[in-house]
């Protein structure tokens, strides 16, 4: 008898938590539609109070904590190093890794901390963030795009207009016929591996979307780096220019696609 009781507790003990949890799992996902709902009126706020709600009501809800993470990435300031927006980018990368502790494999996670690293300043990790979604997914253009986006824009910041400026010159695009011998030296030195990697992403990312045209624009850029990395040779120059030339056009028809395909998506009507 004691031991039907003990059995027949335990029972009771279970269909309580049952109740319980699935009574939690209709509470979370109802904070979770109120929270898409603030989130979509751009309520940022409330909609993290929402998320946070329905994380604690369902721990196991890979969906609360996902929200929950873009919520505050959403709330990063690009290029802003206070510590406030520091903070709130610490929370959304931390909200992504605890998807990831899930889910290694989860591409919006791996995008969205990779994008947080960017805004962020943290180039490097940014590409090695980048690196990972190639990895799961070696199709996806944008990956590509993003790692010679990023190399043309370090060179050119990091390293050619600090050094053209040394010599009293602002980049002209064309190859910088003007700059001494030293100067020439520097820029190869510093700027040769980061714009052939940057061609090759980037020519990656147009080979896998052929109507790429931001890629086409960084292409024409890095092109244009190039140029400068040839030195004394002003035919090579010339040709680097040339090439820059050719990807501008591919760009603008590639653009015109981009935007007919829009409309066409659209209905025809203006699309913003």
């Amino acid at each position: 008898m004691k031991f039907y009781a003990r059995i027949t507790l335990s029972v009771g003990l279970l269909i309580l938590l049952g109740t319980a949890t699935g009574c939690n799992f209709l509470k979370s996902r109802d904070q979770l539609n109120k929270g898409i709902a603030a989130f979509k009126n751009a309520q940022y706020e409330q909609a993290t109070d929402y998320f946070q709600n329905a994380v604690q009501l369902d721990p196991k809800n890979p969906n609360a904590k996902l929200y929950l993470a873009t919520t505050y990435a959403s709330q990063v300031v690009p290029n802003l190093q206070t510590p406030e927006n520091l903070a709130i980018a610490q929370k959304a990368l931390d909200g992504f890794n605890a998807v990831l502790a899930n889910n290694p494999k989860d591409l919006t996670a791996l995008k969205q901390i990779a994008s947080i690293d960017r805004n962020i300043g943290k180039l490097e990790q940014a590409k090695a963030d980048e690196m990972k979604v190639i990895e799961i997914a070696p199709n996806d253009p944008e990956a590509y795009y993003i790692i010679g986006s990023i190399d043309w824009n370090f060179e050119h910041y990091k390293n050619t207009v600090p050094i053209l400026a040394a010599d009293g010159l602002t980049d002209d695009g064309e190859g910088n016929k003007k700059m001494t011998k030293g100067a020439c030296a520097k820029i190869k030195e510093a700027n040769t591996a980061l714009v052939t990697n940057a061609m090759k992403n980037l020519q990656k990312a147009i080979d896998l979307n052929p109507n790429y045209d931001d890629a086409m624009s960084y292409l024409q850029l890095s092109y244009r780096s190039k140029a400068n990395l040839e030195c004394p040779d002003d035919a090579a120059r010339k040709a680097d220019l040339a090439q820059a030339d050719v990807w501008i056009q591919k760009a603008m028809g590639a653009r015109k696609i981009n935007e007919l395909k829009k409309e066409a998506k659209a209905g025809g009507g203006v699309t913003m």
